[in-house]
């Protein structure tokens, strides 16, 4: 989830809040649906999680570098030597490249070569979350199937699927096709959770963090390193395919690989990022789901844009689909004077605003007004394409209708240490991060259904969606909030 949602929930005087296998046997089928839960009966428990910064941090020695024209000069790779540092990756393809272990001034003199273009220290950014995460565990008698999503467990809690339609789609039989992959750019995936396990392909997913690879090898050494020791990665891939035993996903016969790009800490390295959307395009995505982000002033950091456009263009040419996150700091992103939004500024995305009911009665329902504006949201009619569903607070800070998706078991935050008991547990989480992954989802679907290229699904993901707020693009919804049924021609 991105930057800062705690200060909204702190201006509403929130208290509670939340970020937050049938037809592709590609995970291991170990920690299956039959193990043990230690509670008979559904438990509810609230965790809290202790602020991040929301500030952007440079990594000292650490630079990207992108050649002014596609390439990477023999020399290159020894001037970096000769200057002590290591060229950690390279992408001749697009002129691309990440250097570490080189000083200030170093960095100074290599930035002066005629053949660069733009040379630039990397940054992290953070996964802003708010306070509190509400986790609760299914029994173990979970008997479900993904060929009916309507039938999990926590199905009655999910508004969300309903407002989107997703639930009309099932009903025609419509849960998506393994052979649609999805690439998840986050914290990782818990792959042996009950709603996930079967729907993530190993042999793709990789880790650019190895800071939590160490992590992974020490304490949960027979696990792959993408694992999700954090929660958000788990979250968001359970929101766009799930076997629906626990709780229902947008599908739930998507194919998954899992690209860890942000750590345990939730730091997402922007070369990290901009890695994974290399990998991951060309390791076949068909969907990049990049629920993270952050902003840049233009003026001191301009050619980070150049080195994300460039990036972005070549995964839109190679018929992959970025789907992003609008982020969370209520930001009216046409007023933003010369802040480079990451990503939505980014050509060829779908960047996605969040949704959420005015109201609830109960954790079930009912719910008034499921298609208001999200608080925490940023708008803007320049870069919002559509909005989806992110849960809310009400404005008197007295209750929150989250949007519930699966707690990874290997998560290692502490006051989530229940998740690390069963593969049964869910999340309740608001953000724009959850958002996002409901259009993955729906772009999964059609991509199923008509093979479309990444400008046919964006447009069909816009016309189709209800139009809301101020006709034809709003600053809140953009073209609409997206409709499922509609995108898939179901009455």
């Amino acid at each position: 989830m991105q930057k800062n949602v705690l200060r909204i929930l702190a201006a509403v005087g929130a208290i509670i809040a939340a970020a937050c296998v049938e037809y592709a046997p590609v995970t291991p089928t170990a920690n299956t649906a039959t193990q043990s839960n230690p509670t008979a009966t559904p438990s509810l428990q609230l965790a809290t999680t202790a602020s991040l910064s929301s500030s952007i941090e440079l990594v000292p020695g650490q630079y990207m570098v992108m050649f002014k024209g596609n390439g990477i000069p023999q020399s290159f790779a020894t001037d970096v030597a000769v200057r002590g540092g290591t060229v950690v990756s390279s992408y001749p393809k697009l002129g691309i490249a990440l250097v570490s272990g080189i000083s200030d001034n170093a960095a100074a003199a290599l930035s002066k070569r005629t053949d660069i273009q733009n040379f630039e220290q990397d940054a992290l950014f953070s996964l802003d979350d708010p306070a509190d995460l509400l986790v609760e565990a299914a029994p173990d008698a979970v008997v479900a199937s993904p060929a009916s999503p309507s039938a999990a467990f926590f199905f009655p809690r999910q508004w969300n699927m309903r407002a989107v339609s997703a639930n009309a789609v099932w009903a025609t039989g419509r849960t998506g096709s393994a052979t649609v992959t999805v690439a998840i750019l986050d914290t990782g995936i818990d792959y042996l959770h009950t709603d996930l396990n079967g729907r993530v392909d190993l042999s793709r997913s990789v880790s650019f963090v190895p800071s939590d690879d160490a992590l992974v090898h020490a304490i949960f050494p027979s696990r792959n390193v993408i694992t999700d020791l954090y929660f958000h990665g788990t979250h968001v891939a359970a929101t766009v395919v799930s076997n629906s035993f626990v709780a229902a996903g947008v599908t739930s016969r998507t194919t998954l690989f899992g690209v860890k790009v942000c750590s345990v800490q939730a730091t997402c390295s922007t070369s990290a990022v901009l890695n994974g959307i290399l990998y991951a395009t060309d390791h076949g995505a068909d969907i990049i789901n990049m629920s993270l982000g952050g902003g840049f002033h233009k003026r001191i950091a301009g050619g980070f844009g150049s080195i994300i456009n460039r990036v972005a263009n070549y995964a839109n040419r190679n018929g992959t689909l970025i789907v992003v996150s609008a982020g969370n700091e209520s930001s009216d992103m046409d007023h933003n004077g010369d802040i480079y939004k990451t990503y939505c500024d980014s050509p060829n995305v779908l960047c996605v605003a969040a949704t959420g009911p005015a109201s609830q009665a109960s954790v079930n329902g009912p719910w008034t007004n499921v298609d208001a504006p999200a608080l925490y949201t940023n708008f803007g009619r320049s870069t919002i394409n559509v909005a989806a569903p992110g849960g809310s607070i009400t404005p008197s800070g007295a209750g929150v209708s989250a949007v519930w998706a699966a707690c990874s078991q290997t998560t290692l935050v502490a006051q989530l240490a229940a998740c690390r008991t069963s593969p049964n547990f869910v999340v309740g989480a608001i953000g724009t991060s959850m958002a996002a992954p409901h259009v993955t989802g729906l772009a999964a679907l059609i991509k199923a259904e008509t093979g479309a290229s990444p400008s046919q699904i964006r447009a069909r993901i816009q016309q189709s969606a209800d139009d809301l707020g101020d006709p034809g693009t709003d600053p809140f919804y953009g073209k609409g909030r997206i409709n499922a049924a509609r995108a898939l021609g179901i009455n």
